[in-house]
C-alpha cells in the first residue's frame, strides 16, 4: 500500500520508509537529474519516459507519490493523472515547463495536488514533496479530555466519535472519512486536509491566503488557482452548494 489509499472506503495512511517516488519525465537530461538529486535526499526513485511506461510503472505499485510532467509522449500527463485518479488517491505533483496558466489549471482540474516550474530548484522540489508526503499522512490529535462533566449534547454518539453533520455530510474528523448520503466520499489528501479547514469553522469565510498557508504550508505567496481549483473539485465530491463563494473574500462551508 501507497502512503494514501483508499481501502473499502476508509481512508488509511502510513509513513513509509524509504518513500518511494515515481518521476515520469520524457527529456533524459531531466528525468537523470531529479533522479540523483531526491536520491540524495534518501529518497527512493523509480522513472519513466513517456506516459503510458509511467502507467505501467504506476500499477506496478508502491509509490508513495508521482512526479508527472504535462508533455509527455504516447500519453500525456493530463490524460495520466487522469488514469491515476481513477485507480488511487496517490499525492501527484505536477511539472510544467512553461507555468502556462491552461497546463496549470488543467493538471489541477485532472487531481493534481500541486504544480512546479521546471526548471525547479531541487530545495523546492524537496519541499514541495514533504509537503505532500505530510498532508497525506496527517492524523488529526486526539481530543482532550474534558475535565468537567459533559453535557447531554457532547455525550452524542456523533460528537464523541469527532463527527461532524452538515445536512448530507459527514465528516469524521478522528477517523479521517467522509460519506455522502452516508456513502463514502473518496477524497486525496489535499482536498481531505481542506475539507477539514472548512470543517474546522463552519460558516466562517476562510481567504484564499489563510488556506495556502494552513492546508498547503506554503510560508510565500503561493498560487491561488490551486486554492481554487481544489475547491472545484471538492464541490463535485460532496455538492455543489457546500462550500459557498464569498466574493472577494474566499469560501466558506454552509452550515445546514
Amino acid at each position: 500500500m501507497s502512503v494514501y489509499e483508499q481501502v473499502g472506503g476508509v481512508l488509511e495512511t502510513r509513513v513509509p520508509d524509504p518513500v518511494s517516488v515515481l518521476v515520469v519525465e520524457d527529456d533524459a537530461t531531466i528525468r537523470r537529474a531529479v533522479q540523483l538529486s531526491l536520491e540524495r535526499y534518501g529518497y527512493q526513485v523509480a522513472v519513466a519516459a513517456d506516459g503510458l511506461g509511467g502507467l505501467e510503472a504506476f500499477r506496478a505499485g508502491g509509490h508513495d507519490l508521482l512526479i508527472l510532467d504535462v508533455m509527455l509522449p504516447e500519453l500525456d500527463g493530463i490524460g495520466l493523472c487522469r488514469r491515476i485518479r481513477e485507480e488511487s488517491l496517490v499525492p501527484v505533483l505536477m511539472m510544467s515547463a512553461r507555468g502556462d496558466a491552461l497546463d496549470v489549471v488543467a493538471g489541477l482540474e485532472a487531481g493534481a495536488d500541486d504544480y512546479v516550474v521546471k526548471p525547479v530548484d531541487t530545495a523546492v522540489l524537496v519541499a514541495r514533496i514533504r509537503t505532500l508526503l505530510r498532508r497525506a499522512t496527517f492524523r488529526p490529535a486526539e481530543p482532550e479530555a474534558e475535565s468537567e462533566a459533559p453535557s447531554a449534547d457532547a455525550q452524542s454518539p456523533a460528537k464523541a466519535a469527532g463527527v461532524l453533520a452538515f445536512g448530507d455530510l459527514t465528516v469524521d474528523t478522528l477517523g479521517l472519512e467522509v460519506r455522502r448520503g452516508g456513502r463514502a466520499v473518496p477524497l486525496t489528501p489535499t482536498e481531505l486536509r481542506l475539507l477539514l479547514e472548512f470543517a474546522a469553522s463552519p460558516g466562517a469565510v476562510l481567504d484564499r491566503r489563510r488556506l495556502l498557508r494552513d492546508v498547503w504550508d506554503y510560508g510565500w505567496e503561493g498560487d491561488t488557482r490551486v486554492v481554487d481549483l481544489c475547491v472545484l473539485r471538492l464541490r463535485k465530491k460532496i455538492g455543489a452548494d457546500r462550500i459557498e463563494t464569498v466574493r472577494g473574500f474566499g469560501y466558506k462551508l454552509v452550515r445546514t
